[in-house]
């Protein structure tokens, strides 16, 4: 079978498309067909930078795959072959907080991802799909919808009628825009571009804000509230866009710290004078996919997939990540 491996530190143009044996499922495990991967920023960088993750050649990436299973090996009882289900990021982590075990089993970084055709994953580390998903659809779950569960659901539990303030067009932004409508909230939703603004606002945002023609996005966010700030804001940007973040959320709020996609620092002063609280988000467990799992299949939400790529083409799909022009996800297809 085939899988793409990262071979070396020389990023996307270096990814090895190579022949490898199909992997058998030991005990406690299952064999997946893969038939679509979605793609992260974390997988980009990744591929760019194996050294600063201490990776090992040859590794296998990208944390988020969907497909049927076509072997289960001993022990396993609750799965069995042709069973549609999704990957978790996280191998190991079936409940409760995060941990360091938790964190070495992270698909795609300490152990082999599922760029591939087959792979193998730990039977609590797969979870059926939503019946009304295609592959497509669910192999956008893993990262970015959880990550966005997570921080409206589990840290902010987000009430009806409060305020939540989402950064850019990415996936994560845009699952939280559709589970903070579920959840009966009001989006206030910045981009930098209004072609962006207007697809979020057909989709139910409340208030835009263009941050390249408002760069103290801030200021618009505290105008939109009264003054007051949004109730929660789901931060993507990194120590680049967290202060205006912070300036952004009221007083006792909640910021859910999620992205690094701008360098910079911050002063924490206004974090306590504003006694917010600021909670770092890494994906979640298997407990919360299956919830947001419930969520998704009761209000028949359906992932938001910008653009497609074959399995061979795979470098193309890491280079649109890279040029950030996406709306929602990106996927790879078998």
């Amino acid at each position: 079978m085939k899988a793409w491996q990262i071979v070396s530190d020389g990023g996307v143009d270096a990814l090895n498309l190579a022949d490898v044996a199909t992997p058998e499922p030991g005990p406690g495990e299952v064999r997946v067909k893969i038939a679509a991967s979605s793609i992260n920023f974390r997988d980009l960088m990744t591929i760019k930078d194996p050294k600063a993750r201490n990776l090992p050649y040859p590794r296998i990436p990208n944390s988020d795959g969907a497909g049927t299973i076509t072997a289960v090996g001993a022990g396993v009882t609750k799965l069995k072959v042709g069973d549609r289900v999704a990957s978790c990021f996280f191998q190991d982590w079936p409940a409760g907080p995060c941990s360091v075990d938790v964190m070495n089993s992270a698909l795609g970084g300490a152990l082999d991802g599922v760029l591939a055709e087959e792979v193998v994953l730990k039977a609590g580390g797969v979870i059926p799909v939503p019946a009304h998903f295609s592959l497509e659809q669910a192999a956008t779950l893993p990262c970015a919808a959880l990550t966005a569960w997570h921080a409206l659901a589990e840290v902010a539990a987000v009430k009806a009628g409060e305020t939540v303030l989402l950064l850019g067009t990415g996936g994560v932004s845009i699952f939280a825009l559709q589970f903070a409508k579920i959840m009966g909230a009001r989006v206030i939703l910045t981009s930098s571009s209004d072609e962006k603004l207007e697809r979020a606002r057909a989709m139910g945002a409340d208030e835009t804000v263009n941050y390249r023609s408002t760069p103290d996005w801030q200021d618009a966010v505290l105008d939109l509230t009264g003054g007051v700030g949004a109730d929660t804001t789901v931060e993507v940007g990194g120590a680049g866009t967290l202060a205006r973040s912070i300036a952004a959320t009221r007083v006792g709020g909640s910021i859910g710290l999620i992205g690094v996609l701008t360098g910079g620092e911050i002063n924490p002063t206004l974090i306590m004078r504003k006694s917010l609280k600021v909670q770092g988000i890494y994906v979640g467990s298997s407990k919360m996919f299956a919830d947001m799992n419930a969520a998704i299949s009761l209000h028949r939400l359906e992932p938001v997939i910008d653009q497609t790529f074959a399995f061979d083409d795979a470098k193309s799909a890491y280079r649109a990540m890279e040029a950030a022009g996406h709306f929602g996800k990106i996927v790879i297809t078998a």
